[in-house]
C-alpha cells in the first residue's frame, strides 16, 4: 500500500478519528499476541533491527550496515528475514543467482548482497537454520514486535523527519506499537536523517543514540550527476529516493510514486521508458522487481547508512556477543 497523507504529523484530516475504532481492534489484538507468546532464546546471540512504524524507517540499509560492521568486528553474521510478499515459507537460505523476487521477496535479495540471508516466516527456526551452517550471530531485519524471540540487542530505527507520524496506531496511523513500548525494548535508537520530529527529546537520557543519513553511493551518484533522469520508486517514502538523487546531482525531470514493495508491469513502465530523452532510474530495491526486460534500460541509484559514531553501538554488540 501507499502511505496515507494522514498519517504524517500536523496533517489536518478526518480520517484518523474515523479509523480510531480499527485502530483500537487492532491495538486490542497486538496485546493479546504479545500475551501469548514465550519468548525463547537463539542458539547464538540474537540482534534486532525493527522500526515502530511501517515502511520507510530504513531498516534495510540498516541492517546491511550492521551486518557489515559485524563482519568489519571479525564475526561471522547471517541475517534473517520474514521474506515479505515472498511465497518462501522456509528456512531457506537465499540464493540471488537462483531465486526471484516472487520466491523470497526484494529486501531479502538486497540483504543477501551483504551476508548470508535466511528467509523465514517463523525467525526463531530461521536462526537456527543459520546457526547450524554456521553464523555466529543472527541479525533479524525487522522483528520488533515478535514476542517468541529473545533479542540479545534490538536497535530502533526511527526516520528523523517523519518520526513516529501522528501518533496513532494502524490503520489511523503508522504505529505498529505506542513509540514508548518500542523505546522500552530498544537498546539502542538511530534516528536516520536530521531530527526534525524530535525524536531525541523523547529518549531516556540512558538509553544509546545512534544518528546516520542515507548517502548516494559514490559511484552510482557519479553515473548520474548531471544527467536528465526520470525517476519512479515504490517503498515507504519515495521522497527520500527524489531527495537521494538530487543529492547525487541529478536533474529530476519526472517522478512517479508507486505503492511500497510494487510488482512492476512491463506496459506501466513503457510511457516512463518513452521518453528517449530522459535516463530511467530506481531504487535498488525497486530494481529486483522490475521485469527483465525494463531491468536492462534502468540505472539504479543504491544508498548506504553513513553512522557518524559505531561506537555506542560496538559497546553493546561486545556485550552481546
Amino acid at each position: 500500500m501507499k502511505a496515507p497523507d494522514f498519517w504524517r504529523r500536523g496533517t489536518a484530516s478526518p480520517w484518523p478519528a474515523l479509523l480510531a475504532p480499527a485502530a483500537a481492534l487492532y491495538d486490542a489484538g497486538r496485546r493479546v499476541h504479545r500475551a501469548s507468546g514465550r519468548a525463547e532464546s537463539g542458539p547464538v546471540p540474537i540482534f534486532c533491527v525493527g522500526a515502530a512504524t511501517v515502511g520507510g524507517a530504513g531498516k534495510t540499509p540498516t541492517a546491511i550496515a550492521l551486518a557489515r560492521r559485524l563482519l568489519a568486528l571479525g564475526r561471522r553474521p547471517a541475517l534473517v528475514t520474514r521474506g515479505y510478499r515472498g511465497s518462501e515459507l522456509g528456512p531457506h537460505r537465499v540464493d540471488p543467482g537462483q531465486d526471484g523476487v516472487e520466491r523470497v521477496g526484494d529486501e531479502a535479495l538486497l540483504l543477501a548482497a551483504a551476508a548470508p540471508t535466511w528467509v523465514a516466516r517463523d525467525r526463531l527456526a530461521g536462526a537456527r537454520a543459520a546457526a547450524a551452517e554456521g553464523a555466529d550471530c543472527v541479525l533479524l531485519d525487522d522483528g520488533l514486535q515478535n514476542p517468541r524471540i529473545a533479542r540479545d540487542l534490538a536497535l530502533l530505527v526511527v526516520d528523523g523527519e517523519t518520526g513516529f507520524g501522528n501518533g496513532r496506531l494502524l490503520p489511523a496511523g503508522p504505529l505498529r506499537e505506542p513509540p514508548a513500548e518500542a523505546i522500552a525494548r530498544a537498546d539502542a535508537v538511530l534516528v536516520i536523517g536530521a531530527d526534525s520530529a524530535g525524536i531525541a527529546a523523547l529518549l531516556p537520557r540512558a538509553l544509546p543514540l545512534l544518528a546516520g543519513r542515507l548517502e548516494p553511493q559514490p559511484t552510482a551518484a557519479a553515473r548520474l550527476r548531471g544527467r536528465r533522469v526520470v525517476a519512479f520508486a515504490g517503498i515507504g517514502l519515495p521522497e527520500k529516493f527524489r531527495r537521494s538523487l538530487e543529492a547525487a546531482g541529478a536533474e529530476i525531470v519526472e517522478f512517479r510514486a508507486f505503492p511500497d514493495h510494487h510488482r512492476y508491469q512491463a506496459a506501466e513502465l513503457a510511457p516512463l521508458l518513452a521518453r528517449g530523452d530522459l535516463v530511467p532510474v530506481t531504487t535498488a530495491k525497486d530494481f529486483v522487481r522490475l521485469p527483465p526486460e525494463i531491468a536492462a534500460r534502468v540505472e539504479v541509484l543504491e544508498v548506504e547508512l553513513v553512522v557518524e559514531d559505531w561506537s555506542p553501538l560496538d559497546r553493546l554488540l561486545a556485550r552481546g556477543i
